[in-house]
């Protein structure tokens, strides 16, 4: 099953799960001719940087309340697990796990520079993946982890909730948005964490609901400095899962908004917005990056946002994307970028690939901790009562 089966599949699935979801769900949301009368529209409601602030400060904190996480959660002890170290070409990979609640893990890999004289302090690269079947374990989420790590980047791959490690709870999760908004947060507190890691060098790029994770941390964290949201921006298309538009994060009684617009509350940071000519980012050369463009430009700072559109390919995160990946992180993080392209032009992306397996944080060998959280209620539970410690 291709990438947008699986969105599609997982849509229905969700709307099928939750009491009154199906007007979330439905994709696409509007019409492109809608979308576009809406982004004019939220354009009307402000004429400088001052206005959009006020406008931003709206969205940012309805997107934290819709969320389910109003007040953010107190921060637990992340006590990570960090175990089977790989030596691979340029690179090293580990397994990881921390816990983002008490009892709730976030799993994943972690890519370092096997160069032991690379630059440090170091860059680091959050990593989540979209709604493909092998999830962070894919050929090519593992492919663009070691591409960045040989750039000079710590680089860490997360799963989404319910997805490879991550599986106290299922995808279907009534709070799977919450979950995954707060476990990316945490995984900026993760790298942070490590000592080599340079606090103003963290980006943060995925494709389709990993490009969801990646525009909605940058609107929640201020930390990441640079983002790469790949084939997913849209006006007219939300998301299509529960843990992308299952809550009412785009409109409230105090708020209405997009995707659009939570890509744009990154300005004045870097980001490059990657789209295709086959999927809902196909119009975004045209409508949904002058919108994200005029709001860097109140900044002063429209140079450092970029559209990077691939008329002729689909929805995924093949080399051409990541190859403009790669070139956009190099200028901002500041990269290698001649550790895996030649003065030529070529891309070499060579041993990239790890064995799954070799790459599973839980196995019989090494079992999820003792007192971990398992099902909803325990997690909702969980979640609840850091919030209630937050107050």
């Amino acid at each position: 099953m291709n990438t947008l089966a699986i969105v599609a599949a997982v849509a229905v699935a969700a709307a099928a799960t939750v009491p009154g979801s199906t007007a979330l769900f439905k994709e696409p949301r509007q019409t492109e001719d809608a979308a576009r009368e809406q982004l004019a529209g939220f354009a009307r409601t402000y004429s400088d940087k001052a206005s959009w602030e006020a406008r931003a400060r709206n969205i940012r904190a309805c997107l934290l309340r819709e969320a389910h996480l109003e007040p953010l959660p107190a921060k637990c002890d992340l006590k990570p697990i960090i175990r089977g170290r790989q030596e691979r070409k340029g690179y090293t990979v580990e397994n990881v796990a921390f816990e983002s609640l008490p009892g709730f893990f976030v799993t994943g890999n972690l890519y370092r520079p096997a160069d032991p004289q690379a630059r440090k302090p170091m860059a680091a690269v959050l990593c989540p993946h979209g709604h493909s079947k092998k999830g962070r374990l894919a050929d090519y989420t593992q492919t663009r982890c070691a591409g960045l790590a040989r750039m000079g980047a710590i680089v860490f791959a997360y799963d989404m909730v319910g997805f490879n490690d991550c599986d106290q709870v299922t995808h279907k999760d009534p709070n799977v948005l919450a979950l995954q908004v707060w476990d990316s947060i945490r995984a900026v507190d993760f790298l942070l964490s490590l000592p080599e890691v340079d606090p103003k060098r963290i980006g943060c790029t995925g494709e389709s609901g990993g490009g969801t994770q990646t525009f909605l941390l940058g609107a929640a964290d201020d930390r990441v400095a640079v983002l790469v949201p790949c084939v997913q921006v849209s006006a007219h298309f939300f998301g299509g899962c529960q843990c992308e538009s299952g809550l009412a994060i785009h409109k409230s009684d105090r708020h209405e908004t997009n995707n659009v617009e939570f890509a744009a509350l990154a300005a004045p940071r870097p980001q490059l917005l990657i789209s295709d000519g086959k999927d809902w980012t196909k119009n975004l050369p045209g409508v949904e990056f002058p919108y994200i463009w005029n709001v860097y430009r109140l900044y002063g700072a429209q140079d450092k946002v970029e559209n990077a559109h691939f008329a002729d390919e689909g929805h995924d995160y093949g080399p051409a994307k990541r190859l403009a990946m790669y070139k956009f992180m190099a200028r901002y993080l500041p990269l290698n970028l001649k550790a895996i392209v030649s003065d030529a032009g070529a891309l070499d992306e060579s041993d990239a690939v790890a064995p799954e397996e070799s790459l599973k944080v839980f196995t019989s060998d090494h079992p999820r901790p003792e007192g971990s959280l398992a099902g909803t209620d325990a997690v909702n539970a969980a979640l609840e009562k850091a919030k209630a410690a937050a107050k």
